[in-house]
């Protein structure tokens, strides 16, 4: 699997075909408008009771990785809808589970997603199936 950074510096270069975009988002855990602030990776992290490793940033975003009794699994957090949309559409392809929320995204299993949703909201999404 491509590593998150590298999806991330690529997310970059996706983002200024992404901005051209228009339509409604179709993410859970986005609050109506734009007035409500998206959470850290610090904060979600927090909800989730979870100390953040292996944590890196970059322009478009932040990561770090998380272990708890709900399983394993990594946070990103974007400072662009734009950035979000490019990185999703960048990761999508090489599969995986992601819940994604208002400018984050938690990658893990669908079991561990599936328990994250309940505390942090979101909406569970599958990328490309490879393999039988």
């Amino acid at each position: 699997m491509v590593s998150l950074l590298r999806i991330g510096s690529l997310a970059a270069a996706g983002a200024a075909l992404a901005a051209g975009c228009s339509g409604t988002s179709q993410h859970g855990g986005h609050a109506a408008g734009a007035a409500a602030e998206p959470a850290t990776i610090e904060q979600l992290a927090a909800r989730t009771g979870c100390s953040l490793s292996s944590k890196r940033a970059a322009e478009e975003l932040q990561q770090g990785a998380c272990q708890t009794a709900r399983g394993r699994y990594t946070l990103v957090g974007f400072s662009s809808d734009q950035g979000q949309k490019a990185w999703l559409a960048e990761a999508k392809p090489w599969g995986g589970s992601y819940l994604v929320g208002n400018r984050w995204v938690a990658v893990g299993t669908p079991q561990t997603l599936e328990a994250l949703r309940g505390t942090l909201g979101g909406t569970v999404m599958n990328g490309a199936h490879h393999g039988g």
